[in-house]
């Protein structure tokens, strides 16, 4: 069992947290100068780095912005008191999930990636045709837009040109671009819950109202809350899985489709298709889906390479019959700059069928193991947690079944070389509070037993 060495603060979050209290104390409204690095430097006794990755993290959560030969300013108010009560906590999972010590049971670890058969495909369309600098189209690779738009279409009702698709640097920058060309900034959006913590955070930074509506325990939504939701609320977009709800690990009901879509259509709410998790389902997709049911001119669909191809091609892209012109404007303006050869590299291997073989593989081995770890989990936790085996995805989402302090837990677990990702993480609100998200462990079979006997004797004690 591997132990961490040390799990003492390191000094740019201690610089990160000073400078969120600051900002808090901030008059709501007020536009303020911060600290500048130096001064800061001297008042912490740390380095000027330290201050400017501190700063550099705020900047990318967007609670400041960096203004050329001025500094770093903040806005008092609204933003810093939606600063999430949780966010140390994140950073501690984050910082201990990628470090080498820490045996990583939280499930941030990537999916397998198609690295190598990229790099093959890059040397071999270099061989074929060395390709001179040019034009970067803003909206992305035809080629790759068009392989893209064949896979989502299943369906005469349904289906989609290469026109119909947006390529973006990464989720943040594609969420951001779509909302400014359809005028969506600052609206309210249903999510449901739990959620992803990262889709959270970037609806968060985008200015979004986010509403959460919890999910069954079989996935399905409580309809009559969701319709009250539409009625009282000015709710402009509504964000649901595709097909597997993450980190729930359930299916979206089929047998609600009908009422959604009619719900959405008296409300002239967007639907926001979230399609990043739905290759991972174990079981076949169904013959019709959500999407297929709503206005098309209601409808967006995201995903992320990073979830079929691996963090080699971190692009965002999204999927829309509306307002072509506003979306290849705002796209223009950008100006993302995503890398050619990259690109038709990927198209090339949805065009061999190399991603449907990868795909299928790795969907073999997430259900292998994730049915491995529900029967150890079984076992050795059963009689603290409560879980259900997932429908797919790499986690498992478990309750505890008499009141416990998780967050208490994922720090004594830290002390013993464990992480675990509570809950809490997985809602604006703070909810699931006796609720964690368990993977599989990126190390051998022994090591899953120890781990697993770690938090089990832990859960003893609390």
């Amino acid at each position: 069992m591997k132990r961490a060495t040390k799990t003492s603060v390191f000094a740019y979050q201690a610089v990160y947290r000073y400078l969120v209290e600051l900002i808090a104390q901030m008059a709501p409204g007020s536009y303020n100068k911060l600290p500048s690095l130096r001064d800061l430097s001297q008042r912490l006794n740390v380095s000027i780095s330290t201050i400017q990755y501190a700063y550099s993290l705020l900047e990318h959560e967007g609670r400041v912005q960096s203004v050329p030969k001025s500094g770093y300013f903040a806005r008092g108010g609204a933003l810093a008191v939606q600063a999430l009560a949780d966010e140390h906590l994140l950073q501690d999972l984050q910082q201990h999930a990628s470090s080498p010590q820490i045996l990583e049971f939280s499930g941030v670890q990537s999916l397998p990636s198609l690295e190598s058969n990229l790099l093959a495909v890059e040397r071999q369309l270099l061989r074929q045709s060395p390709r001179p600098a040019g034009l970067v189209h803003p909206c992305g690779e035809l080629e790759l837009r068009t392989a893209l738009a064949a896979r989502y279409t299943h369906s005469v009702q349904l289906y989609w040109n290469a026109e119909d698709v947006y390529l973006a640097l990464d989720l943040r920058s594609l969420f951001e671009t779509m909302l400014a060309a359809l005028e969506l900034q600052g609206c309210t959006i249903v999510v449901t819950a739990p959620c992803s913590w990262r889709l959270l955070r970037i609806l968060r930074v985008s200015g979004l109202r986010v509403i959460e509506l919890p999910l069954g325990s079989d996935g399905a939504l409580d309809l009559e809350r969701f319709a009250r939701v539409l009625q009282r609320e000015p709710v402009r977009m509504v964000m649901l899985a595709s097909r597997l709800n993450s980190p729930h690990g359930s299916l979206v009901p089929l047998a609600q489709h009908q009422a959604i879509a009619q719900l959405l259509a008296e409300h002239g709410v967007w639907l926001l298709e979230n399609d990043l998790e739905s290759e991972y389902c174990f079981a076949a997709p169904p013959q019709r889906s959500l999407r297929e049911m709503v206005d098309p001119q209601r409808l967006l669909v995201f995903s992320s390479l990073e979830r079929t191809v691996g963090a080699e091609a971190p692009y965002a892209y999204l999927l829309s019959r509306h307002c072509p012109r506003q979306l290849q404007h705002q796209f223009l303006a950008r100006g993302f700059r995503l890398p050619p050869l990259r690109q038709q590299a990927v198209a090339r291997l949805y065009a061999k069928g190399r991603i449907d073989l990868h795909l299928e593989q790795a969907r073999l081995r997430l259900h292998e193991r994730v049915t491995h770890l529900y029967r150890q989990m079984q076992v050795q936790l059963g009689a603290h947690l409560h879980f259900q085996m997932p429908a797919g995805g790499a986690t498992i989402w478990a309750q505890a079944r008499t009141p416990l302090d998780i967050r208490a837990l994922f720090h004594r677990m830290l002390d013993q070389g464990l992480v675990i990702a509570p809950g809490e993480l997985f809602s604006l609100q703070g909810d699931y509070c006796q609720h964690m998200r368990l993977g599989w462990p990126p190390t051998p079979y022994d090591d899953l037993q120890g781990g697993l006997s770690v938090l089990r004797e832990a859960l003893q004690r609390l």
